[in-house]
């Protein structure tokens, strides 16, 4: 571990911020980021605060995975850059050559370009503090933008939400009121959640600020080929709360169950876990139970809530010991929420002052996007938990653009529906994207976990597809298909078809953002022809329940 100290990065954030004060930058002229959580990241974004110059950290899936580079101009084009600093040359060097304009000035952490200029970023480090830095600091205010963060952009480009001083310091007071184990005693995170998402860039980077604790960068992820890298680092450093996705929380649980050392380091001062950005199958949330009430001989609090990159994000939270799966609480105090009907659901919208002031330089989404009081429209469906005791809170009903017409004319409410799937056919499901928009009936499509291989019994080296054509696994996936038929009520909740896909889900064509979210409509765009072809019944393996 490198550890930088709070002294330490006081006194490189104001160099930094005194050599971006000298190069004139500004909201018209920020600076982008491209690199993955690290030590230079976190002291160029806070060097940026202390000056007032907003930041973007741009996804690195947009330089490093993408192959056209599309997002990154776009990203580039929409906040005209005065300066762009890459984590190293040698990776992030043909993004630069590709989407960088050559007279926009590249600082680099690590290595240098061949045949064009660059600075390094020691010499931002070196540049002695002024005074300039301190009237530039004073010179910040409540509406300051402290940056633009880019949504998913799953449907359409990316949009910049604009980020204010007021929306970041009133969310981070809101966490706290909401969640007291965060000023109970001094934070310990150990995080791999991307700077470029709101969960882990303003959530979590933020808190740890807010509250002078201490942030491990994990450089993990939930996939296969990195989570043994969350599981060594969570071995070895005990967390007081820890923040994961759904798939996260699933390979924990499943680890956990086996790994001695992992359950006793992870579970000896955690106060709190936290999942966000999808569901979370009560399967895993039973799994975790488990562990602890074997480990520590009770439960640990495990919460949610509802946000977004609009929100700051921190929205909705739930603060009863009683969570299920799907709840999402209450709102946060200060936010106003308004529940406005939607043909058969009901939309949740909000007025805060932790809601973005608008989109940059899309005055037209902007406006789209708020309602006439003034709430924006955030396009998740929710109902209550209780309808007769509405200080339960509410719960997640889908998002309304997900959900479809039968060709009958009969809605499928998507976001349920997918966390019923995935639940009755854990762990070996990681995602579904259903499909039927203007057919009879409803088909789903599987992305599988890792553990079918086991399943399969065919080995870790065996071909997907062959893993997913095997007997076993067939047999496992016809089971829940009929397990799910027989509990169906209806057209709009029965699975009449379903196909396991080999190919899963990429950051490049839109189907997943790098934290893990699936994107229904963008996976239904990338693989029309799957979908048509489960619904004529033309793919090979279609299973269908079968009469009981």
């Amino acid at each position: 571990w490198r550890h930088v100290s709070y002294a330490q990065a006081w006194t490189s954030a104001r160099s930094i911020a005194q050599a971006l004060i000298e190069r004139g930058l500004s909201a018209e002229r920020p600076v982008v980021i491209l690199s993955e959580n690290s030590l230079e990241h976190a002291l160029l974004a806070l060097g940026c605060l202390v000056a007032g110059v907003p930041f973007v950290p741009a996804s690195p899936a947009y330089s490093l995975i993408s192959q056209d580079y599309d997002k990154l101009r776009h990203v580039l084009r929409t906040v005209t850059p005065g300066l762009v600093f890459a984590a190293d040359a040698a990776r992030y060097g043909r993004a630069l050559a590709a989407a960088v304009d050559a007279d926009t000035e590249v600082v680099l952490a690590d290595g240098t370009l061949a045949g064009r200029a660059s600075t390094a970023f020691a010499e931002l480090l070196a540049t002695p503090a002024t005074a300039r830095v301190d009237a530039a600091m004073q010179a910040t205010g409540p509406d300051t933008i402290t940056k633009f963060l880019f949504t998913s952009g799953s449907t359409k480009l990316p949009k910049a939400v604009i980020n204010t001083q007021r929306m970041w310091c009133a969310n981070q007071q809101q966490m706290a009121q909401s969640m007291p184990v965060l000023t109970q005693e001094p934070l310990v995170l150990v995080d791999w959640l991307p700077w470029n998402h709101t969960f882990g860039g303003n959530h979590n980077f933020g808190m740890v600020v807010y509250h002078g604790g201490t942030l491990y960068i994990d450089d993990g992820k939930p996939t296969p080929a990195l989570i043994a890298e969350t599981l060594r680092n969570l071995r070895e450093i005990a967390p007081t709360v820890y923040f994961n996705v759904p798939t996260g929380f699933e390979a924990i649980a499943h680890a956990m169950q086996t790994d001695d050392v992992l359950r006793r380091q992870l579970l000896s001062r955690v106060k709190m876990f936290f999942y966000a950005g999808a569901g979370l199958a009560q399967p895993v949330w039973d799994s975790l139970y488990a562990s602890q009430e074997r480990e520590v001989g009770e439960r640990i609090v495990m919460t949610t809530g509802l946000g977004m990159t609009e929100s700051g994000p921190f929205g909705l939270y739930v603060t009863s010991p009683n969570v299920k799966a799907g709840d999402l609480g209450v709102p946060a105090p200060g936010l106003e929420l308004k529940l406005v009907q939607m043909q058969d659901k009901t939309e949740v919208r909000y007025r805060g002052p932790n809601i973005t002031p608008g989109y940059w330089r899309a005055p037209q989404e902007t406006a789209e996007n708020f309602d006439e009081e003034g709430f924006f429209c955030s396009g998740d469906a929710v109902r209550w938990i209780d309808e007769t005791d509405v200080h339960q809170g509410l719960k997640f009903d889908g998002r309304i653009a997900e959900d479809f017409k039968l060709a009958t004319g009969t809605f499928v409410s998507v976001g349920p529906l997918r966390a019923k799937i995935i639940a009755a056919g854990a762990p070996y499901i990681q995602d579904v994207v259903l499909t039927g928009l203007n057919l009879k009936e409803v088909g789903a499509m599987v992305f599988p976990t890792a553990a079918v291989r086991d399943l399969s019994g065919l080995g870790a080296s065996a071909p997907m597809a062959e893993v997913l054509a095997s007997a076993p696994v067939l047999a496992q996936f016809q089971s829940m298909v009929d397990e799910l038929a027989r509990g169906a009520t209806g057209s709009a909740n029965r699975i009449a078809r379903l196909c396991l896909l080999a190919d899963p889900p990429t950051i490049d064509r839109g189907e997943v953002t790098d934290k893990g979210s699936i994107n229904q409509r963008a996976v239904l765009a990338q693989r029309a022809q799957t979908v048509q072809a489960l619904h004529d019944d033309s793919l090979h393996t279609i299973l269908k329940p079968r009469q009981s």
